[in-house]
């Protein structure tokens, strides 16, 4: 199984209607299956996750607020590999709970 405990982050592919970018750095911790992370960078002023890791499944509740002061909150489910270099890539399929109906799908991988 994975662990994402100490793991740095950031995202190589953007949904449209995301607003995460390669500036954006988040820093996991894990403690059994219960996972958190903080970020920030790019357009995100501060940010919060908190999930559960079952399976090399992720599955976290979101919530950020932007540089230009909008909150914004989801959820997501993640599927986690090891990339052919060894790193941590999560595959995130997230939906907006603020912005009913958006959905959209992120790649990050372990920086």
């Amino acid at each position: 199984m994975i662990n994402l405990n100490g793991i740095k982050m950031n995202v190589i592919q953007t949904a449209d209607n995301g607003v995460v970018n390669e500036n954006t750095i988040f820093e996991f911790s894990q403690e059994g299956d219960a996972v958190n992370a903080e970020y920030s960078g790019g357009k995100i002023k501060k940010g919060f996750l908190v999930g559960i890791i079952k399976d090399n499944t992720l599955n976290f509740n979101y919530c950020q607020l932007q540089v230009d002061d909008v909150l914004d909150n989801g959820e997501s489910t993640c599927e986690l590999s090891i990339n052919q270099s060894g790193k941590i890539r999560l595959i995130e399929h997230f939906e907006w709970k603020s912005r009913p109906g958006e959905f959209g799908t992120n790649i990050f991988e372990q920086i």
